[in-house]
């Protein structure tokens, strides 16, 4: 060395030793910490900008790797101490249902979680299914996010289209490309119903929203008996047990997620979204659950509302001057009801409280697989019960078959017809939902429920925190004000991790919502979550610093709307001095109530909440909704032997029209099974043959069946059998004329009566050669097994008459 300088020899060979240093350094560097890269700049991991790009290394000089050092592979771990996650959501269950927030029905995981952490009563959902999904896993408001309703009812207008855009990703992408293992299991809804048949796209599907895996119903809802389940986004078959029920395989699923990583990966943590298609209707559960509550609500719902609220009063979760908010006038009075009405009703709550009660063993199951794990203490655990309030939606009486509502029709059953399926009630047998009383006391104490965006009935919902290891309080209540939109940034301040600008080189949304870990230790700490709107079906509010204003629009049960948008009235209310909603106080603020609603206006507009849509049965069809329909203006479908479940929004539409089914198909002699079908028992239609005879089947919500049948077997090895269908039109859900044709001869004709004018299920499907799930003529297949034709359906074509212009 001369004057402080190196030679050039020195220079290469000190050059050959810190390439192997910045190797190690770079390697320091994915754990968070800062090194030097080669032109002595800093470099440091941003993980703002997903996926996190690896540090770059300087070029290796050794020709022979004989002689060069390997750098060290980049790894990507999560912030060191990141806690494993775990997101329950229960579906369609009310803040006044369980124990744990003073309600009637037994929930010891909810309370065991509760006592070791905390409950937060000011916690509040959309009102609906899909909305809260998505604002639940985004962090943003749910119009923002184009999903301003329910995926079936999706619109054509922004903010209700139902789809998610790309600038908004959820939270479990930041998640797994930080480092986590993510599994989603049970209910989605949040897929547009065009995007759900084997052609996909499947970007908007759980594996490519996040999730590593994904074990659960795409769709709505789920025959909790005979679900139609995917593996990712593979269809897959029931499992072979006869005390199968979704809920307990989904459990058995998560669990056995969780062993296998924590085997393969223990220092990995993992992100569990569990979302049972429990509470939702249909109500499903095992007998021996429904047997715990028998005349345990024999007082009826007036009785169980008022003691509801004295519990929760008792135990704090609501102030001691919160008063009980009236019930809706519909509701009937329980002592003026027959002796045969009430045995119905409470079998209905019943057999919810069973349900109730399975589900939260269920997840008392995965909780205790956590704990075995050894991994409960650094676990957040958030424990959501309900995306919504409870679910008026089996109308003033109940329903045997929940589908019969959901396509508008209330008059088709009775309670003497109710009764007779008494024994089914809750089995494979029945598809039932409650009586909307029933919701309005299991919603206490609050007035409304579900869809009831303007009340607390139908957006505030129990919510419990639960993690050892990051918050100190335990058994306590929290108060702040929250929403559902507050999840995902309470998540990523858990794991240290900030909310990406970036995702896949599209620039990212800011979250609408604020972490709740501020409020965990801190009881008295102030309000971070000020400002939220609410809008559903035209149901609507604004809340602002401890005032709300809202609007009734529309009542659940009685399907239309109060009076026009223009005429709606206003109501405010103090909800820091009036937690029930009870004293509105519009003509004592009016000044107040012109700044919420002027607010209000403001959030819509930036939030593509206009316009408002007070349509319900409508919006099922994509046509008047404005929606794509996978099937578009196509007139016929042609499929072949083996093409199952097809979901209902991606078949051609024949409801409320004539149709023609025209199937050739090789036989064997005596042939038996289905040739094409949709739907299943509680709804839906067959062609297929029986002891060689072709036949045609429509079964109108299980309730009633027409059938038409070939008086002889076809004697040939090749026939085409054709159906033909004239509708007699006059309106929707009207009957018709069918007739059956062999090889062109016709050789039986006759009525059916009416027909199902919107949604024949949630997960039921369109099958050719088979009826996956429950079978449509269930007097003549017992199963999908059982409904497998025995010949070959080479070509079977279905079309309609083209639309009018």
């Amino acid at each position: 060395m001369q004057n402080g300088t190196l030679s050039q020899g020195t220079n290469t060979m000190k050059m050959k030793t810190l390439i192997p240093f910045l190797a190690v350094a770079a390697l320091l560097v994915c754990n968070n910490q800062s090194a030097t890269a080669q032109d002595g700049a800093q470099y440091k991991m941003d993980r703002t900008v997903l996926p996190i790009q690896p540090p770059t290394y300087p070029p290796i000089t050794v020709m022979d790797a004989r002689d060069a050092k390997k750098p060290p592979m980049f790894e990507l771990k999560p912030p060191e101490g990141a806690p494993n996650v775990v997101l329950v959501l229960i579906d369609d269950i009310g803040f006044g249902a369980t124990s744990t927030f003073g309600g009637p029905i037994p929930t010891p995981t909810f309370d065991r979680l509760a006592e070791g952490g905390l409950r937060f009563n000011r916690f509040h959902t959309t009102a609906l299914c899909s909305p809260t999904r998505a604002s639940l896993l985004s962090g943003r408001n749910h119009h923002e996010v184009n999903v301003g309703s329910v995926m079936e009812v999706a619109t054509g207008f922004p903010g209700n289209q139902g789809e998610r855009p790309n600038d908004a990703k959820y939270f479990a992408e930041t998640l797994r490309h930080n480092g986590y293992s993510t599994a989603a299991f049970g209910k989605w809804h949040e897929t547009p119903t065009w995007e759900v048949s084997v052609s996909g796209p499947y970007f908007r599907w759980p594996t490519h929203s996040g999730f590593d895996k994904f074990y659960g119903f795409i769709g709505g809802e789920t025959n909790q008996w005979d679900p139609t389940i995917y593996d990712g986004v593979t269809k897959v078959e029931k499992k072979d047990d006869p005390d199968y029920h979704f809920t307990t395989d989904m459990t058995d699923e998560a669990v056995n997620w969780m062993k296998f990583q924590k085997a393969m990966t223990p220092d990995k943590p993992f992100f569990v979204y569990y979302a049972p298609g429990a509470t939702h209707a249909p109500h499903h559960a095992p007998k021996e659950w429904i047997a715990k509550f028998k005349d345990k609500f024999d007082s009826g719902w007036l009785k169980m509302r008022e003691e509801t609220f004295a519990r929760q009063r008792k135990l704090g979760i609501i102030p001691a001057n919160a008063k009980l908010a009236p019930m809706p006038t519909d509701i009937m009075d329980w002592e003026k009801l027959s002796d045969k009405e009430r045995e119905l009703y409470t079998l209905q709550i019943e057999t919810f409280a069973g349900f109730t009660g399975q589900t939260d063993h269920e997840v008392g199951r995965l909780v205790d697989a956590i704990d075995e794990l050894g991994v409960i203490d650094n676990t957040l655990f958030i424990y959501i019960m309900g995306d919504n309030g409870s679910s008026a939606e089996g109308g003033l009486t109940g329903t045997f078959n929940e589908l019969v509502h959901l396509n508008g029709i209330f008059d088709a059953e009775t309670t003497d017809s109710m009764l007779a399926r008494a024994k089914d009630w809750g089995g494979p047998n029945s598809f039932p939902h409650y009586s909307a009383a029933w919701a309005v006391a299991t919603d206490a104490p609050f007035t409304w429920t579900k869809q009831m965006a303007a009340d607390f009935g139908g957006t505030r919902n129990g919510m419990v925190m639960h993690w050892p290891k990051g918050i100190q309080s335990k058994g306590e209540v929290r108060s702040q004000w929250h929403h559902v939109n507050d999840v995902a940034a309470t998540v990523l301040e858990a794991a240290k991790l900030p909310q990406p600008t970036m995702v896949n080189g599209v620039q990212q949304k800011p979250l609408s919502g604020v972490s709740m870990l501020y409020a965990a230790n801190d009881a008295k700490a102030k309000d971070r979550h000020t400002k939220q709107y609410f809008e559903m079906f035209g149901n609507r509010a604004m809340y602002n610093d401890g005032w709300m204003a809202r609007v009734v629009h529309t009542v659940p049960w009685v399907g239309k709307p109060e009076r026009t948008f223009q005429n709606d009235i206003w109501e405010l209310y103090n909800i820091d001095e009036d937690f029930s909603l009870t004293n509105d106080l519009a003509a004592k603020h009016p000044d107040k109530l012109k700044e919420l609603q002027d607010l209000f206006e403001k959030e819509a507009i930036a939030n593509s909440v206009y316009p408002l849509d007070d349509r319900l049965y409508e919006r099922f069809n994509a046509a008047i909704a404005g929606r794509p329909d996978l099937m578009g203006t196509r007139t016929s479908l042609t499929l072949s032997h083996g093409m199952t479940g097809i979901l209902e929004n991606t078949f051609i539409n024949e409801k409320n029209t004539s149709k023609t089914i025209v199937a050739n198909v090789d036989l064997k002699g005596n042939d038996r099974g289905v040739i094409l079908c949709q739907g299943g028992k509680f709804g839906g239609w067959a062609l297929y043959m029986d002891k060689g005879k072709p036949a045609y089947t429509y079964n109108w919500f299980g309730l009633d069946s027409y059938t038409i049948t070939s008086p002889k077997a076809i004697d040939k090895k090749s026939a085409e059998i054709k159906l033909v269908f004239k509708y007699d039109g006059g309106g929707n859900g009207k009957g018709g004329q069918a007739t059956l044709y062999v090889d062109g001869e016709k050789v039986a004709d006759g009525r059916v009566e009416k027909t199902e004018p919107a949604v024949y299920s949630a997960d039921e499907t369109a099958d050719v050669g088979q009826d996956d799930a429950t079978p449509v003529a269930d007097k003549v297949f017992k199963d999908v097994e059982d409904s497998k034709f025995t010949g070959h359906v080479n070509d079977v074509t279905i079309s309609i008459p083209a639309k009018k212009k």
